[in-house]
């Protein structure tokens, strides 16, 4: 290695970034994002916040139905009387607390008592009311598959089963066999379809409800996200600039009473300095802000060289380097640099960018050692990056040298 205060070429200058175009605003409402969707959906916005409400109203109909049969004689003669109503709504009301309780996933409290009040008030009318009154099983089954363990509910679903199906064979016994396979039919398969709309509508309600609490959670960890993001570009930015405003302002006190030309030059320098990192903070803010590898290099010449550190450069050998690995090693480089400057009383420091076994090394060594390596929030940021590309970074102090390496894969490039 050669030492120099100007780094070698390592690419032909690169072409500034060009920022991708922003959709319009007809493309984002064609695109659903993760946090909220701006399409068009085919449910009302009241459903999806009130997701309960249908599941209530679906127990509406099957709690009116058995009452209305039996009181108007739907098989037969009238064979119930008003009464009913009051036992049908409380079959519906202890229903409805077994579907809400499902919905959340889970049992309600004293579920053995209202599941065996519930049997009793579906199964016992039957005996007077016959099948004018058999649409209840429809809750009792439901509340089997919702409160019971499959290895118990199965079992009992199919004993249950059989109440619909001798109900249908004696209401029918004697008459056309077409009648009497029909009503078979509409026992069996009726009866399991109703059951499935009950629990599949809880089941549904708990889904929609867990699809609002992750995407609560995912809107949460998008804000720490970004947050995260801007706090550490802010430090890595704002870290650099500052330390070669101070640097750049100390030098020009010092040349003030001997050369004021060149006194000058350095303010004119910092203002410099100064508004580039005024315009990345506000490429920062808009996540458009874009680093370049030959770049970092020549600004972390300019400052080491002008904090008085002899810097020796080894990065001639590698070709133009693109996409997010320069991205992390570029930072890795700003990062390095300023907490050099800010952190040791260096001497001398050495960067090297080398090629082994499909893998980009940089490493930063300078002699500046105050004490033990510490992990600060700077070298976190540049240990993020580079995991970000699969690659790592380490820091550790090494026969008095303190040495910042990060490893990228190649194909990261």
């Amino acid at each position: 290695m050669t030492p120099s205060k100007t780094p070698p070429e390592t690419a032909p200058p690169e072409t500034p970034p060009k920022i991708a175009p922003q959709p319009s605003a007809k493309d984002r409402a064609a695109t659903p994002s993760v946090i909220g969707s701006t399409a068009p959906s085919i449910m009302p916005a009241w459903v999806l916040r009130h997701p309960h409400w249908p599941l209530v109203a679906l127990h509406v109909p099957l709690t009116v139905q058995a009452p209305v049969y039996s009181i108007i004689g739907m098989e037969g003669r009238p064979s119930a009387s008003l009464v009913m109503i009051p036992v049908a709504a409380a079959l519906g009301a202890l229903q409805l607390r077994h579907s809400l309780a499902a919905a959340r996933g889970e049992r309600p409290a004293g579920w053995r008592w209202s599941y065996a009040a519930l049997l009793l008030l579906v199964y016992v009318p039957v005996i007077w009311i016959g099948t004018n009154w058999e649409a209840m099983g429809i809750m009792a089954l439901a509340s089997t598959m919702m409160l019971l363990r499959p290895r118990t509910a199965l079992p009992l679903c199919a004993a249950e089963m059989l109440v619909p199906v001798t109900l249908e064979l004696k209401s029918v016994i004697g008459g056309p066999l077409l009648q009497i396979v029909i009503m078979l039919l509409y026992a069996v398969v009726v009866p399991p379809l109703f059951t499935a709309a009950l629990v599949g509508g809880a089941r549904l309600v708990r889904l929609v409800n867990e699809l609002y609490a992750t995407r609560t959670e995912l809107a949460a960890a998008a804000v720490g996200e970004e947050r995260v993001r801007v706090s550490r570009d802010l430090h890595d930015l704002l870290g650099q600039s500052l330390s070669a405003i101070s640097l750049k302002g100390d030098l020009a006190l010092r040349l003030l009473a001997k050369d004021v030309t060149a006194a000058r030059g350095e303010v004119e320098s910092l203002t410099g300095v100064a508004r580039e990192a005024l315009r990345g903070v506000r490429a920062i803010a808009r996540d458009e802000h874009a680093v370049s590898l030959r770049t970092e290099i020549e600004g972390a010449a300019a400052l080491l060289g002008a904090a008085g550190v002899d810097t020796e450069f080894d990065v001639a050998e590698l070709p133009p380097l693109r996409g997010p690995a320069q991205d992390a090693l570029a930072w890795a480089i700003r990062e390095g640099t300023t907490n050099l400057l800010r952190h040791s009383e260096a001497q001398s420091c050495s960067i090297t960018l080398s090629r082994h076994h499909g893998t980009v090394r940089l490493e930063i060594v300078n002699d500046g050692v105050r004490g033990v390596a510490a992990s600060g929030s700077g070298l976190a940021g540049v240990g993020e990056r580079a995991r970000a590309v699969s690659g790592t970074s380490a820091a550790v102090v090494r026969n008095g040298r303190f040495i910042l390496s990060v490893d990228v894969p190649e194909e990261a490039l």
